[in-house]
């Protein structure tokens, strides 16, 4: 049964690069055993978490061995676990964990190889969905370990039992780790006191926990369709940017739930997020890899970048490819007019001090707007002109030395514009 299940499971990843991570104990013994029976070229990554003393070390050398005597290419790295959990404060098989995912990483895009299998089988999925359940997960924490294009599980739902049974039956050769005995692991403990009795007390439970895993797989994937259309019809994006209506957010119920399935993926906490949606505007919250903004009626999702607080010279009379807009410049002879477009700035050239620079705003920055009397807080002219946090930020500003002459797109200082006396004028225009 075990090789008829596997050889299906195989079909899939026939032809590619393979990596097999391979512990040494009856599991990868058991999935390396049916590769090579399958004919199917592999190499092997073993890890020393040097967590076991020599008992380490030996299970190093069996599976180093093993590859020999089979001709498979065999790589390994010994890691520091005991210092790695101490710098990043975490638990054993927390910081394990990582640190065998970080390598198999790196030796996946140094070596090119396209597949990682892992010998995870149906008891471990089961482990894992009972942890994730008395951890408060979502649907997806209950579907057991995630697999990926590019990581496989072809034992995923084999059991231990018919793992074990196959092994004795092809004489399978392993090593025990002695820390699988023990309960100081919380899944030591599910495994053993839970998952053991549960098999002994109703012996098909593993077959009907399959069962339920395929209805929670379709729950899902049919939720997560409805979620998407409905992310389509909320979510608007303008260049790198999400605007989400707050209003229409606070009509969704179950609100969380959405939030959570919108934002987790980002490294946002629904909670927070739910939060945000009564907090004052410029409120924001950092996920891994964007920013959620409390704008006035919308909730800004943009990409996380950093800051850009440099300043761009330029000189008038030498063409410029490195300015981070599109600027252009030229001396012009022609009359005056009341009113330009926003884009346009029409310029005394004399009482530019050279080099000008272009960046973006800092604290306490003024300037004599066009149109008014007085001087004013750029802080205050973005607060009266409506700017969201975001434009804030990608506000860009034309500075001579360090006066502002013309907040690009916006608005110039009235000292610096061309007027009927001016003799030499400049035209200078932001293109899209």
């Amino acid at each position: 049964m075990v090789m008829h299940t596997l050889a299906l499971h195989l079909k899939e990843i026939q032809g590619k690069s393979l990596l097999l991570a391979h512990s040494g104990g009856v599991d990868s013994c058991v999935l390396a055993h049916v590769l090579l029976q399958n004919k199917m070229p592999f190499s092997v990554a073993h890890c020393n978490f040097q967590l076991r003393a020599k008992a380490s070390n030996e299970d190093s050398e069996f599976v180093k061995k093993w590859c020999a005597a089979h001709k498979i290419p065999f790589h390994s790295h010994s890691f520091d676990t005991e210092l790695y959990k101490e710098k990043f404060k975490k638990g054993t098989q927390e910081a394990a964990r990582e640190l065998r995912y970080q390598w198999f990483n790196h030796l996946m895009e140094m070596e090119g190889f396209e597949v990682l299998l892992t010998a995870h089988h149906l008891n471990d999925q089961l482990e894992t969905f009972l942890l994730n359940a008395t951890r408060g997960t979502g649907i997806s924490g209950l579907l057991g370990i995630p697999q990926t294009q590019k990581i496989i599980r072809p034992l995923a739902s084999i059991s231990k039992k018919e793992i074990l049974s196959y092994a004795s039956h092809h004489n399978i050769q392993w090593r025990e780790d002695a820390s699988n005995q023990t309960n100081v692991y919380l899944r030591n403990q599910i495994r053993h006191r839970v998952v053991a009795p549960l098999e002994e007390f109703k012996p098909e439970a593993l077959e009907n926990f399959k069962v339920t895993l395929k209805h929670l797989s379709e729950a899902e994937k049919f939720i997560g369709i409805q979620l998407d259309g409905l992310k389509s019809v909320i979510f608007k994006k303008q260049h790198d940017t999400f605007s989400i209506a707050i209003q229409e957010l606070t009509k969704l119920n179950p609100l969380n739930f959405c939030l959570h399935h919108w934002f987790a993926p980002l490294g946002f906490d629904a909670k927070e997020v739910q939060k945000l949606l009564h907090a004052l505007p410029g409120k924001q919250l950092f996920g891994t890899s964007h920013r959620l903004i409390r704008d006035r009626d919308y909730l800004l999702l943009t990409p996380l970048s950093e800051e850009n607080l440099e300043e761009f010279p330029f000189d008038l009379e030498q063409p410029n490819h490195k300015l981070p807009i599109a600027l252009e410049w030229n001396d012009v002879d022609v009359p005056v007019r009341d009113q330009w477009e926003a884009n346009e700035a029409f310029l005394d050239k004399d009482l530019l001090k050279t080099p000008l620079s272009i960046r973006k705003y800092k604290e306490g920055d003024y300037f004599c707007p066009t149109g008014m009397k007085g001087k004013k807080l750029l802080s205050k002219f973005f607060k009266d002109e409506k700017y969201s946090l975001l434009e804030k930020e990608r506000q860009w500003l034309l500075c001579s030395k360090d006066k502002i002459v013309w907040v690009l797109g916006r608005r110039c200082d009235r000292r610096f514009i061309a007027n009927a006396r001016t003799e030499n004028k400049l035209l200078m225009r932001l293109s899209e």
